[in-house]
């Protein structure tokens, strides 16, 4: 018998005969409902990371523009008003659940190419595999809707007014540099996603193991050890991922020709003008988002999938 009243038996024996079943349709019906998820948890505290990323760096003797993540909070709020935090949010809604889809999409793919029949379990080396398969997938649209959201994320502590949203900055960028300048920063995110990626789905597997009770399967999980395995797994995802996203927030949002040699001269410079830590700005916030966002993504992303294990278990 379920555990849980609101979930149909049929519904419940449904997901379990279908645990180690892969469909890679499924995982992007939910993986997109699960992105969607994340960025409504999560939107708030990426602004304050990338506007601590990004913020000059201070003449000798000035203070910087932001001493921290809660003053960059509470100067964002003041100055723009609660709605500042989601500044730049529209494009990551509208990118993110074909963002998140194709990146479920890809694990799944990136499993089921592995599995030598239908109910195979993969190990965790395999796993990782498909995860970094996952995240060569969702550069091609994680790419440009990065640098519209930095440069939205930005404009607004800069003082600048340039850009009237997301679908005004993607005409002017195009307009500036054609479709290179929108895809700028495509190596730094592969740079960032392939191990990240690989991290991210590694853990959270290992995790659901590790909390399925002997003689149980996944489905048996609660939601708190679901949302403690996602939480978990975007913490170990950020610590791959924040040195490699610092170069990339600063690439996609420097003025044209700053760094002509790409993502090496953001490395350089970065390092030779302020050193190791500044591929660290940003942690704060960035961790403090990590859990919550992927707790939200990885719970949404098992509902939907139990759904459409009930609704289409032979799809």
């Amino acid at each position: 018998m379920s555990e849980d009243p609101r979930i149909p038996l049929e519904l419940e024996d449904q997901t379990v005969s279908n645990v180690n079943k892969i469909s890679p349709g499924k995982n992007f019906i939910a993986g997109g409902f699960g992105g969607a998820c994340c960025v409504a948890a999560g939107h708030p505290l990426d602004t304050i990371k990338v506007r601590l990323q990004t913020m000059p760096k201070p003449p000798p003797g000035q203070p910087p523009m932001f001493t921290g993540t809660f003053d960059c909070a509470r100067r964002t709020v003041i100055n723009e008003g609660f709605l500042g935090l989601y500044k730049g949010m529209a494009a990551p809604i509208a990118g993110v659940t074909p963002m998140f889809a194709v990146c479920f999409f890809g694990f799944g793919l990136g499993k089921k190419i592995q599995q030598k029949h239908p109910n195979e379990e993969l190990s965790l080396p395999q796993v990782f595999n498909a995860g970094m398969m996952a995240g060569v997938f969702t550069t091609l649209i994680m790419t440009p809707g990065e640098r519209i959201k930095c440069l939205l994320q930005i404009q607004q502590a800069s003082g600048s007014s340039k850009y009237k949203g997301p679908i005004d900055c993607a005409h002017k960028i195009y307009k500036e540099g054609g479709i290179r300048s929108v895809y700028r920063g495509t190596c730094a995110t592969l740079l960032r996603d392939i191990p990240a990626t690989g991290t991210w789905f590694l853990t959270y597997e290992f995790l659901q193991k590790m909390l399925t009770p002997e003689g149980k399967s996944r489905s048996d999980l609660s939601p708190i050890k679901t949302m403690f395995a996602g939480g978990m797994a975007g913490v170990f995802n950020w610590i791959v991922a924040i040195g490699p996203d610092v170069l990339k927030s600063r690439l996609q949002t420097a003025p044209e020709g700053t760094y002509p040699r790409g993502i090496r001269d953001v490395f350089r410079r970065t390092l030779a003008e302020e050193g190791v830590s500044a591929l660290y700005r940003g942690i704060t916030p960035v961790m403090l988002r990590a859990f919550p966002a992927n707790a939200a993504c990885f719970l949404g992303f098992e509902i939907a999938m139990k759904m459409l294990n009930w609704a289409a278990p032979n799809w």
